[in-house]
């Protein structure tokens, strides 16, 4: 038959009267989908062979050995049964086997005909059978699926006893009534139905396509399937789907050491921020598991689980959740090393000492405290964060910081100690972002921001001009001041054979008084990565400009760990516009260890002398060069530790070392 394409299906989201049961019988066969169950149908078979038995005509006197579910068994049987076993069941003769209707006729379809004699295993003419032998066919006759009932039938003839299945064909397919699917998909249905209208139902068939319904929701994780099938009248089809919804998500704290309830310092509303699972939802177990990451990934939770529980109506469920608390927050100290100072056996150490709470007032809110002191490098910073803005739908997150920093001028004003002589930059910061993620991996952050920053000598006294007189600030003042709006995306991407990053930056000072800095800076980076093989290739490249007044030493630096390796830090050159590239191929070594070749390049783009004072040109920086060499790296907690060997452009060579991924 032709693929019909004008089917009409009536989905859950029209309002169909149930039946009038008021609780379906679930379905208990493999094959559920007849008004009945198989084994209605079987024993429905079962009764035809009894009568079957009554049916035999008198004259041939049989002495049968049934099975003991018939029940039908002459005394002189029994007796041989247990003496012989079913080995010695006597056969009777049948000289014809026939297929007809119940009313004894033959069927009007022979496609259905031949199927019924196709699914006959034992029953062939001038063939000698036992009950058994035609119960086991009947039951494959109603086993084919296209049958609604099978009867056996006697009949005496002159030419011995002819065997006639009177069977009952199923209706044909002319529509389809699904109630209660309210998450799958009409067009699902459509095309899972769509081949079987007009012909006759099989059984068979349709339990194939309830386990593919079933399929599709165990599949996207969802909590439902097929509860009730039946064929009503006219051959409609009529599915009751149960799917269960979620009724209340009850959240339980448990104590970290004993595992009884106990009661929590999170507040409950913060918890159900983070949830995508919401009442009334059909239950996703996919859903629920982003949720439990979720939570864990707030950093508050030692552990955490969700346990559906049954209610009074089977079409709802209760999630329970059970949190373990993590301790809120403490002191630590630690040492580390700043990949941006290389000059002097111990310029590079850094001491660190911090507070954190991690869930201030019970809301998943972040105060950290932290000072770290180097020989030249000092910050002070006071960071307070909310993750998630009460009453926000956005996933808005805020951050109020406080910074008092010195870092060294190296970078811009110098390449070793007795150059730029203990010049270092002291900066005092206060700000607040907003951020929040606005389309499938992009985030997005916007900014306010003061800074106050300043020269200082090795005695730490401001200074305004470096050793070749150069302006150490924009202003010409001690201190430069400025107001500072930025504005941040980001772009993230990853899959098993690549990965991408892209991240655009803009800074505009605003000159809200007439002494703050006005100047607008943009700078972006990408980085995109191949698998090849055993191989991975990384590509990157980053560049950026400046327009306006600003400070010297927020020139863009180039050359050192991540930009241009063979270089000191800043030694490249420095200036309004820059741009720089790399190309590395790593691989696997051993162990956690892998090797790394890698190229870089970069430059100023002739705008070193457009930087107040010409800081790079005082200096003889080149103003572009490239650095190529070879690596180690090996991870850790704090991402992957680089050891490197490089040498620049004009064939010197230096070691670089460096934690995390270049920037």
């Amino acid at each position: 038959m032709s693929r019909n394409e004008d089917v009409r299906f009536v989905s859950s989201a029209i309002k169909i009267p149930r039946s009038s049961r008021a609780h379906p019988v679930p379905l208990l066969s493999t094959l559920p989908f007849a008004r009945h169950n198989l084994s209605f149908h079987l024993d429905r078979a079962r009764d035809a062979i009894q009568g079957f038995l009554a049916a035999l005509p008198r004259r041939w006197s049989p002495r049968f050995l049934c099975s003991s579910s018939l029940a039908v068994v002459r005394q002189e049987a029994e007796t041989n049964h247990r003496r012989h076993g079913k080995e010695d069941e006597e056969r009777v003769l049948i000289s014809e086997v026939l297929i007809r209707n119940k009313d004894g006729e033959a069927l009007e379809r022979a496609d259905l005909e031949a199927a019924a004699a196709d699914a006959l295993k034992s029953c062939r003419p001038n063939s000698a059978l036992t009950v058994r032998e035609v119960q086991e066919d009947v039951h494959r006759i109603i086993e084919s699926g296209y049958f609604f009932s099978c009867m056996p039938v006697a009949v005496d003839t002159r030419d011995g006893i002819r065997l006639v299945f009177e069977v009952e064909p199923n209706q044909e397919f002319q529509g389809l009534i699904c109630e209660g699917a309210n998450v799958l998909p009409v067009n699902f249905l459509e095309d899972a139905f769509r081949d079987g209208y007009g012909k006759i139902i099989n059984i068979r068939h349709l339990d194939q396509v309830i386990k593919s319904i079933n399929g599709w929701y165990y599949k996207h994780g969802l909590s439902g399937l097929v509860s009730y099938a039946e064929i009503l009248s006219g051959g409609i089809l009529r599915l009751q789907v149960t799917e269960a919804e979620v009724n209340n998500t009850i959240i339980q704290f448990l104590d970290r050491r004993t595992g009884e309830p106990t009661i929590g310092k999170t507040r409950p509303e913060t918890i159900f921020q983070q949830l995508t699972t919401k009442k009334g939802q059909v239950y996703n177990r996919l859903q629920g598991k982003r949720d439990v990451e979720t939570i864990l990934t707030m950093g508050i939770m030692e552990d955490v689980t969700i346990i559906p529980q049954p209610t009074g109506d089977p079409c709802r469920v209760d999630l329970v959740m059970n949190l373990v608390e993590r301790p809120n927050g403490g002191f630590s100290a630690g040492g580390g090393i700043s990949s941006g100072i290389t000059n002097g056996p111990l310029a590079g150490l850094i001491g660190s000492f911090a507070y954190l709470h991690r869930n201030v007032f019970g809301r998943n809110q972040k105060l950290n405290l932290s000072l770290e002191r180097g020989q030249i490098d000092s910050i002070f910073r006071i960071n307070y964060t909310d993750p998630w803005i009460e009453g926000d739908n956005k996933r808005t997150s805020r951050t109020i910081m406080i910074q008092n920093s010195r870092t060294s001028g190296a970078l811009v004003h110098g390449n070793n100690q007795s150059d730029h002589g203990g010049l270092t930059i002291a900066r005092v910061t206060a700000g607040i972002e907003f951020s929040r993620p606005f389309r499938p991996k992009w985030s997005g952050t916007l900014g306010l921001i003061f800074q106050h920053t300043g020269a200082r000598d090795d005695k730490g006294n401001p200074i305004i001009r470096d050793i070749y007189n150069s302006p150490l600030t924009a202003s010409g003042n001690a201190y430069d001041d400025m107001l500072i709006a930025k504005f941040e995306s980001v772009y993230t991407d990853s899959s098993d054979h690549s990965s991408s990053t892209f991240a655009f930056n803009m800074e505009q000072g605003l000159p809200v008084l007439s002494e703050w800095l006005c100047f607008n800076r943009v700078s972006a980076r990408a980085r995109q990565g191949y698998k090849i093989g055993p191989a991975r290739l990384l590509l990157s490249v980053s560049g950026g400009h400046v327009v306006g007044n600003f400070p010297p030493h927020e020139a863009f630096a180039i050359g050192g760990t991540n930009s241009v390796r063979g270089y000191e830090e800043g030694a490249v050159g420095s200036g309004r516009s820059y741009v720089v590239g790399s190309g590395e191929i790593s691989f696997h070594m051993f162990g956690p260890l892998e090797g790394v070749l890698f190229a870089d390049y970069g430059n100023d783009l002739g705008s070193g002398p457009t930087v107040h004072g010409d800081p790079a040109g005082a200096r003889g920086k080149p103003g572009n060069g490239c650095g190529f060499g070879a690596g180690i790296r090996v991870d850790s907690p704090l991402g992957p530790l680089r050891l490197e060997y490089a040498f620049n452009d004009k064939l010197a060579s230096r070691f670089h070392f460096g934690v995390g991924y270049r920037n």
